[in-house]
């Protein structure tokens, strides 16, 4: 076996993963600072609409955003499951509303692949890749490119 086939499949990533709707997705465990329970949202006036509003996290205001409405899915009630995933993108602390976290995972890296050329929707872009589990599929996200940077400009104003 070649060394660097060797390598990357010890090559391990860390990931959280949660649920939007029926799909799975991962986010590498580095960029996530903390997972919180739902909690009172402020809403802010004009803000882009799949910004939820912003909490206060111990003396910070951070933005709020609902995956569900970035990607473009109907709006959903919260629940007891519902989480608030607080990520740091490009310097700067987000919160992302999931429906629900599933777990810490650790995958090899070889058992992920670049997302499928028919994935090339408007989604397609924020997607770094689709890990393979035994039973399912993992989307992987990329947080970087998940906001343009004229939406990262708006989320400062807010």
């Amino acid at each position: 076996m070649d060394e660097a086939l060797k390598k990357q499949d010890a090559e391990l990533m860390q990931l959280v993963t949660f649920s939007i709707g029926d799909e799975e997705f991962g986010v590498d465990i580095l960029k996530v600072q903390e997972i919180i329970r739902m909690m009172e949202i402020t809403k802010v006036p004009r803000a882009p609409e799949f910004v939820e509003g912003v909490i206060n996290l111990r003396g910070k205001v951070i933005p709020i955003i609902d995956l569900r409405r970035r990607f473009g899915l109907s709006a959903r009630g919260h629940d007891k499951h519902t989480r608030i995933i607080v990520i740091e993108i490009n310097n700067m602390i987000v919160g992302f509303v999931v429906d629900s976290v599933s777990e810490v995972l650790r995958i090899p890296a070889s058992t992920v692949e670049p997302p499928p050329p028919v994935v090339s929707g408007m989604e397609s872009e924020y997607i770094s890749g689709v890990g393979k589990l035994e039973d399912r599929l993992l989307i992987m996200l990329d947080l970087d490119r998940l906001l343009s940077h004229e939406e990262k400009d708006n989320l400062v104003g807010v």
